[in-house]
């Protein structure tokens, strides 16, 4: 059997051989984070008619049915299809988008992580590269999602501004910032830019909304958490809109294309060929 498949077209589709022969786990597309209940109720048939009645939650939040016999490919396809369930993809092209819950569910969100990630998604999943390349979109400075460990990660955050004459001088904010970037100075709230972390704390603890913020994308390129491990760099000031953000991604993605050895990480390619003329194309990106 084996000279009859093509082991390599059905990792790109998602179906990775496992150790028993004959035996494929099945990575799924699961964007952001989020599945609907029909979705998952589509998933827990197949994994029980097609495979061990189980399946495994990835570290990425993906979902696997492992055990999927060759024979029965297509017709898992098929029913997956049928519930609206796509195949993932594996190899060498951009993976499946991460996200938190962000700004519609968790208090402490900046952005809209699932409309970031679906978006992401919708440009680039599956795309051909020389090696896997993976967004991460996390909804504040509490980046439950790890931005830094993703090749190009998203962070949510604010930048912010004080009404004086809205204040009271609660000193509430000044309490609520952990960076210590918030400050009282002849009778009035002062803020030291050079400490803020744009985390909107303080727009969000104020009782009288004299806090403004207005919600932005804080990027981090070249982050690596596999046999090597690299933090991510935010190389540019904070993006407050989404065709900005999508610019500096196509900027990125051009680079690895254009100087990436086969197999080799982004990281590794940074590093290989030097930031400078990476760090002059995404400022042109970001520049417009």
């Amino acid at each position: 059997m084996a000279g009859t498949i093509d082991y390599a077209a059905l990792k790109k589709g998602g179906f990775m051989r496992q150790k028993q022969k004959g035996y494929f786990s099945l990575r799924l597309q699961v964007v952001g984070g989020n599945l609907t209940a029909e979705n998952i109720k589509t998933v827990s048939e197949v994994a029980e008619k097609y495979g061990h009645g189980y399946v495994h939650m990835t570290s990425r939040q993906g979902i696997e049915i492992p055990f999927i016999r060759f024979e029965d490919i297509e017709e898992v396809r098929a029913e997956l299809a049928k519930g609206g369930v796509n195949p993932g993809v594996c190899g060498p092209r951009v993976r499946t988008v991460t996200a938190c819950q962000g700004s519609e569910v968790c208090p402490s969100g900046c952005i809209d992580t699932y409309s970031v990630a679906k978006e992401l998604n919708e440009h680039y999943f599956g795309r051909e590269l020389p090696h896997k390349f993976k967004f991460g979109v996390t909804g504040c400075q509490n980046n439950c999602l790890k931005a830094e460990e993703n090749d190009l990660g998203i962070k949510g955050g604010m930048e912010v501004t004080c009404d004086h004459d809205a204040c009271i001088h609660c000193n509430v904010c000044v309490k609520a910032c952990r960076e210590g970037a918030l400050s009282v100075q002849d009778g009035q709230i002062a803020i030291d830019r050079d400490k803020c972390n744009y985390c909107g704390r303080c727009v969000k603890s104020c009782p009288v909304d004299a806090w403004h913020g207005e919600s932005g994308y804080i990027v981090s390129f070249g982050g690596l958490f596999g046999n090597k491990i690299y933090k991510g760099e935010t190389l540019l000031p904070i993006i407050k809109d989404k065709e900005t953000l999508f610019r500096v991604a196509d900027a990125a993605i051009g680079f690895f294309e254009d100087f990436a050895n086969p197999s080799e990480r982004f990281r590794l390619t940074l590093q290989r060929v030097g930031e400078e003329e990476f760090r002059k194309r995404i400022q042109e990106a970001y520049n417009g």
